[in-house]
């Protein structure tokens, strides 16, 4: 198949297009400024914001998959309402893009809780294309992962940028709620099959798959196992949530600073799946690999 990867260029879609050339597909990364792309995989430069500045790496492709995103653990430059302008009418224009030019298959990756009425800008923007994407004419699958860690990752250094804004310089890390926000960490190399198979199997079209790690942890068990595996003592204080809001909603407004009330808003619902679909691919979650194993900690 002829495969666009809109994204390709970032932490899960290098990895998703060395799985796509592998498995014998040709591959184009799609990005604002893709540079040299891996061994195998033609790049193509476009702005998924930018309807024009796509319909040529769309046109005649098999297979789209959108991986574009912003990320929600910070503010993105522009404020969140560059969520609905990257992640709802980024993928209206895939979708128009791909509806007008013959492609079959279009696969999403969304973010679990995504909710058009959701409690923060990112999750009502990721469901917004959600909704774009089924109402379309194409055979879509629809990802929604919890945090996505991997080489080249960013969900474990969030956890240490974390303490360098709440409590710089000194050895406690104060953080949000205690960090009782709970996460189901999936590693970026148990991902991207899924991600494969849905781009070549039909039995996975139609479908929404909430997908997330072996395991559940805390925000605060995460930032332990971080630092252990750095053989660092860390003293972690609970930093009240009504503190926190006051905190990131001041800092917010200080240009710089990469985190705000969204931010705030995200830290007070979990992330994890209540089924994990992973099985729908013959995955067993239990031999999918841990935070700790990644890390390195036994």
């Amino acid at each position: 198949m002829d495969v666009l990867v809109a994204g390709g260029t970032g932490f899960i879609g290098s990895y998703l297009c060395g799985a796509l050339v592998d498995a014998g597909h040709e591959v184009t990364a799609l990005s604002r400024s893709p540079g040299e792309g891996p061994d195998g995989v033609e790049t193509a430069t476009g702005e998924v914001t930018d309807a024009d500045s796509i319909a040529d790496a769309v046109d005649g492709r098999d297979a789209v998959v959108n991986l574009v995103a912003l990320s929600p653990l910070f503010e993105p430059k522009g404020g969140n309402v560059m969520h609905d302008r990257v992640h709802r009418g980024g993928t209206a224009n895939l979708v128009q893009a791909a509806e007008g030019s013959g492609v079959d298959r279009f696969v999403q990756l969304s973010a679990l809780g995504a909710d058009p009425d959701g409690e923060t800008a990112y999750i009502r923007a990721k469901g917004a294309a959600e909704a774009i994407v089924r109402e379309s004419g194409l055979d879509w699958t629809i990802f929604r992962p919890s945090v996505v860690f991997g080489d080249g990752g960013e969900f474990v250094s969030f956890t240490k940028r974390l303490k360098g804004m709440f409590a710089p310089g000194v050895p406690l890390y104060p953080l949000p709620g205690g960090g009782k926000t709970r996460f189901q960490p999936i590693h970026v190399e148990d991902l991207v099959p899924m991600l494969v198979a849905a781009v070549e199997d039909d039995e996975h079209v139609g479908e929404t798959y909430e997908v997330g790690g072996p395991e559940t942890l805390t925000l605060r068990e995460v930032t332990d196992l971080v630092y252990e595996a750095e053989g660092r003592d860390v003293t972690i204080v609970p930093l009240p949530m009504p503190f926190a809001k006051v905190g990131l909603t001041v800092l917010g407004a200080v240009p710089g600073f990469p985190m705000g009330p969204d931010q705030y808003q995200s830290l007070k619902f979990d992330n994890t799946t209540a089924d994990n679909d992973a099985v729908a691919f013959g995955v067993d979650p239990s031999e999918m690999t841990t935070l700790s194993a990644y890390l390195g900690v036994t």
